[in-house]
């Protein structure tokens, strides 16, 4: 063989009077190859695992799954790595160490765009920004040696490397974007008094309430945070000398006027809290097309001195096809009043009697809690009608120092919002369906 026939030898760092074989640094190579693709692995293996698993919806198990099989892929790279920079007997072991380089930087470009929409530090940001790098470097020593030469159909690999790509995008973008927004999300509320009855040993009349809820959208949903409270309206009563605007207009630089409410006979309302409790919990899920009801019994006095009695009941939830809440933490109320709870303990004085749940959130594309701090979701609760629901990046306090557009963001985000229901009644109907 003429070993200066260019067309029969390829000479790499010499020539014919050069020893062509460096084998530290192809075996520094090899080592760095099979490292970086093997940590992409394992890397692979950890985002999808979670939505494979886990997933809600079958589009985000098959993203999922997208992942898994692109870390075996990497996987299979790794050893073809071995062979490349080593005896070459399998002729496409070029081309499937660039297939995993390929893989390796498409995901990690992935989550570091991710990343950068709210650069928000995380343990995996080294993690995939130095795998970004590493595979950059392997790209590059991989087409200047044009790893693809060895498969005897290159255009044939290289259509099926765009046709993967494309299918992995397009599972991601409906997973992510199409399939959440798609889903629409309903309730129905009902709240409603019954007939009343006279208690026969006491001066007081017991008047029953139903409270209803059903999912009447597409998507399952997380019950967040939810109240009813019953108010005993009492109001000064006048002939209507002033017109409807003046009255409405002195009403409202008054206390205790609810926004909106314009009435010509009555004035100087006043609201006084009867009953007020919980419906369904903190934590409990509801799927699609599952109700839930309760009643409930409430007393007033015989000689009451209110003119109506009305309800108000209001809950708010999140969407389980974006998120995953760890209920086992959330549902666990604490306390303000707990002095032994220091993280949650505020002085009664300062803060009034409240419960609050707290627990961690997961979003349900897990390239989401890889580029991102842990969300955690608060409830508070009090039965004179303190109703707090919000999602957030900080760990619970009672400072008030929250970033209220980062809670507006990731209520959005994660599609959580609040129904409500209510229902008024006269005192008068009341007493006269009880026979008083």
């Amino acid at each position: 063989m003429d070993l200066e026939d260019r067309t029969a030898v390829c000479w790499h760092g010499g020539d014919s009077g050069t020893w062509p074989d460096r084998a530290w640094k192809r075996r520094s190579i090899m080592l760095l190859m099979m490292a970086g693709l093997l940590a992409s692995t394992v890397f692979s293996a950890v985002i999808g695992w979670p939505d494979a698993s886990g997933a809600l919806t079958f589009a985000q198990r098959i993203t999922g799954v997208l992942f898994i099989f692109s870390g075996v892929v990497q996987g299979a790279a790794a050893i073809a790595a071995l062979d490349y920079w080593g005896k070459r007997q399998g002729r496409a072991s070029g081309a499937i160490v660039l297939l995993g380089v390929i893989i390796a930087l498409t995901t990690d470009s992935i989550l570091l765009s991710l990343w950068l929409e709210e650069r928000e530090y995380t343990h995996y940001l080294l993690v995939y920004a130095s795998l970004w790098c590493w595979s950059i470097w392997a790209l590059f020593i991989l087409v200047r040696e044009k790893s693809w030469k060895g498969i005897p159909q290159p255009k044939t690999f290289a259509a099926g490397v765009v046709a993967t790509a494309l299918l992995t995008a397009l599972s991601l973008a409906y997973s992510t974007m199409y399939q959440p927004a798609a889903a629409p999300m309903h309730f129905t509320l009902k709240a409603k008094f019954g007939k009343a009855w006279k208690d026969r040993r006491l001066p007081f009349v017991h008047v029953p309430l139903t409270l209803y809820m059903k999912n009447t959208g597409g998507v399952p949903v997380y019950i967040v945070n939810d109240i009813y409270t019953v108010r005993g309206r009492a109001a000064l009563y006048s002939e209507g000398e002033e017109d409807l605007t003046a009255e409405w207009r002195n009403s409202v630089e008054r206390e205790g006027r609810r926004e909106g409410e314009a009435e010509l006979y009555v004035d100087r309302l006043r609201y006084t809290t009867i009953s007020s409790g919980r419906f369904s919990g903190s934590g409990n899920s509801l799927d699609v097309g599952q109700e839930y009801s309760l009643e409930r019994v409430f007393q007033l006095p015989s000689d009451a001195r209110y003119d109506t009695v009305s309800v108000e009941f209001q809950i708010s939830y999140m969407r389980k096809d974006r998120g995953k809440l760890d209920v086992d933490e959330f549902r666990v109320p604490h306390p303000s009043w707990n002095e032994r709870d220091s993280r949650y303990y505020c002085p009664p004085e300062i803060c009034g009697e409240q419960l609050v749940y707290h627990g961690r959130v997961r979003h349900n594309n897990n390239l989401i809690n890889m580029t991102r701090k842990p969300r955690y979701v608060t409830a508070v609760w009090s039965p004179d009608g303190r109703f707090i629901s919000s999602i957030s990046s900080l760990r619970f306090d009672f400072s008030g120092t929250g970033d209220y557009r980062e809670e507006r963001r990731e209520l959005e985000r994660y599609g959580a919002t609040r129904s409500r229901a209510g229902s008024e009644i006269s005192v008068a109907e009341l007493l006269g369906s009880a026979g008083v």
